[in-house]
């Protein structure tokens, strides 16, 4: 069984892969991926600096012959441009993809809670078993999204860059909702990984 776990920023996406991880699913975080690994690819990190220069580098380290990509930059970049950020999407997601289907392939028996973003914007729906989508009122979500450091107005740009959450809710086959306690997140994962897990 391999679940798309998905929402708006701010929604709580994290809290409830979270969940799954404490009940023995194998949860994957394409974010995680994408800074742990695709954003520390030399070629990545080469395309990056040659369409944008070398300004979305950090290379005040002392190797700066391995030179790390500054994601507040990139952030800066790609939300302000439509079409920067679908040339860097076409440049990550594919990259990403690979990393999490071949983990899933090496344990296709597992279950497993594909954590993504940006699921539906992308179109890899088709992909997964089942999609669950979690969903904030928008008051919570930018509230959320700046008490964890950004400002209203990155948050207002993050949030239109994707797909309104009113959409993906209506495209999931389940919806998590998260405007209450952490407990009663927590206690929807549990109802839904019985439930799905009664399916097999």
């Amino acid at each position: 069984m391999v679940i798309g776990l998905t929402g708006g920023i701010g929604c709580g996406k994290s809290s409830a892969a979270a969940d799954f991880a404490a009940l023995g699913f194998q949860v994957q975080d394409t974010d995680r991926i994408v800074k742990e690994e695709v954003l520390t690819d030399p070629e990545v990190v080469e395309m990056a600096a040659t369409r944008w220069g070398r300004a979305v580098l950090d290379e005040s380290g002392k190797d700066v012959r391995v030179p790390v990509l500054v994601r507040s930059r990139l952030a800066e970049i790609i939300f302000g441009d439509e079409r920067e950020r679908r040339w860097w999407e076409g440049v990550v997601h594919p990259r990403v993809g690979a990393i999490w289907r071949g983990r899933v392939a090496r344990d296709p028996s597992a279950e497993w809670v594909i954590e993504v973003p940006l699921l539906f914007e992308a179109g890899l729906e088709k992909g997964f078993d089942f999609v669950v989508c979690v969903g904030a009122n928008p008051a919570v979500q930018v509230a959320r999204a700046v008490a964890r450091g950004m400002t209203q107005a990155q948050a207002g740009l993050r949030i239109a860059s994707q797909l309104p959450l009113a959409s993906k809710l209506h495209f999931a086959h389940a919806v998590l909702w998260n405007d209450g306690s952490r407990d009663f997140l927590r206690d929807q994962v549990a109802i839904l990984a019985a439930s799905l897990r009664k399916r097999g």
